[in-house]
């Protein structure tokens, strides 16, 4: 086929989908995937696969026959499971109502930024951040705002000046991730309240990102906006199953919203998937219910990973970054490396330790490598040696 005629369909494709960006952390993953000996901690997600007690419903569900369309908020099991487990977790007394279940966090987020803006509307986020949150606003139509965290010391800050400052009349939406990806920046309750207030003063949504709330290290759980807002305020949180429970292949997340948003939600949800399957619904009705002792464990597993790989290389004196608060990643910045595409492609080359490279993670984010450490720690261990040769040899 020649260039001219693959040009002839693109040139029919909308602009928004032409600039849909490939993933940074995606092309070193397809670089190195199936290499012998590989240590794989370029993306976001542990090493166990998901537990019986979880995939046991599912088959059970699967062979009952329950294969038919669903309900499109979700089966009222599933939201009365997510409802108890805000009671145990949040404290927080949410109606079934509030609950929609989605297929996957990725389309809670496309879904929630579909609902909150019109196209040219701005959506603020923090950066360096997961890509996937700026390419979802802007595929849907709105225009993504980045405003850098502050870094010094090996530590990541919020400044509130800034924020505020980038704030204009066409902003609709205020996106925030804490515990964050990629860089363990967790918001402290006054950080929350602050967030609010500005939220507030300007009249803007906030979106809220807690899909690693569970994984904080100082605490049962990270602060969250349940634990400062308002009845009813304009939040809209969005979360999945993924990372707790080991599903990231099941595809399952869910949106936490005020009732009166009930249908425009289910509208949504409708003219993209039509809702999620009954038998993966059931699965994660039993990760709810039955997987808090899981949870518990995926976390302790998380925080001694965590210590094994940032001491080791902080003991290089090479690497500039502290134990993170909160999320399931480090963000390191290596002496030596401004390129951290190459550095990731060079690293699984004399390592066969696989980071994702800063790049992907927009600004502020071009001189860090991103490991995630939800990892069996003897192997994050060798991974950390494996990385603490390759530094000292820069």
């Amino acid at each position: 086929m020649s260039v001219s005629s693959l040009a002839r369909p693109l040139a029919a494709v909308s602009r928004r989908a032409l600039e849909a960006p490939e993933s940074g952390i995606v092309e070193v993953f397809n670089y190195a995937r199936g290499r012998e000996g590989l240590i794989p901690m370029w993306v976001g997600e542990g090493d166990l696969p998901t537990p019986d007690f979880i995939s046991r419903v599912a088959r059970q569900s699967l062979s009952d026959g329950e294969t038919f369309y669903t309900w499109q908020r979700g089966i009222p099991a599933l939201r009365e499971a997510l409802s108890r487990y805000y009671a145990r977790h949040f404290d927080a007394a949410l109606s079934v109502d509030r609950f929609y279940v989605t297929g996957s966090g990725m389309q809670a987020i496309k879904i929630a930024v579909e609902a909150l803006t019109s196209p040219g509307d701005e959506v603020i986020y923090l950066t360096p951040a997961w890509p996937n949150i700026a390419a979802s606003a802007a595929v849907s139509g709105a225009v993504p705002v980045a405003v850098p965290l502050s870094f010094e010391n090996g530590r990541w800050q919020l400044d509130f000046d800034r924020l505020e400052a980038a704030i204009t009349p066409k902003t609709r939406v205020l996106f925030v991730n804490t515990p964050s990806n990629p860089t363990g920046w967790t918001a402290t309750k006054d950080d929350l309240n602050a967030l609010l207030a500005l939220a507030r003063k300007h009249d803007l949504w906030i979106l809220s990102d807690e899909i690693y709330a569970q994984y904080f290290y100082a605490d049962a759980r990270a602060p969250s906006f349940l634990d400062v807002m308002e009845e009813d305020e304009k939040i809209l949180f969005v979360n999945s199953f993924s990372k707790n429970w080991s599903m990231t292949g099941w595809r399952v997340g869910w949106i936490v919203a005020p009732a009166a948003l009930g249908q425009v939600i289910e509208n949504l949800i409708q003219y993209s998937t039509s809702g999620v399957a009954a038998f993966i619904q059931a699965g994660a009705v039993a990760a709810l219910d039955e997987g808090d002792a899981f949870l518990r464990a995926n976390v302790e597993r998380a925080a001694q990973s965590r210590d094994i790989l940032c001491d080791a290389l902080i003991a290089t004196n090479r690497v500039d970054t502290l134990r993170p608060d909160g999320a399931i990643y480090a963000f390191l910045k290596i002496d030596g490396v401004s390129d951290s595409r190459q550095a990731a492609l060079e690293i699984v080359d004399r390592t066969l330790v696989g980071l994702a490279p800063g790049t992907a993670f927009g600004e502020g984010g071009s001189a860090f490598l991103r490991a995630c450490f939800l990892r069996d720690p003897l192997k994050v261990r060798e991974a950390a040696g494996r990385l603490a040769d390759y530094i000292a040899k820069l």
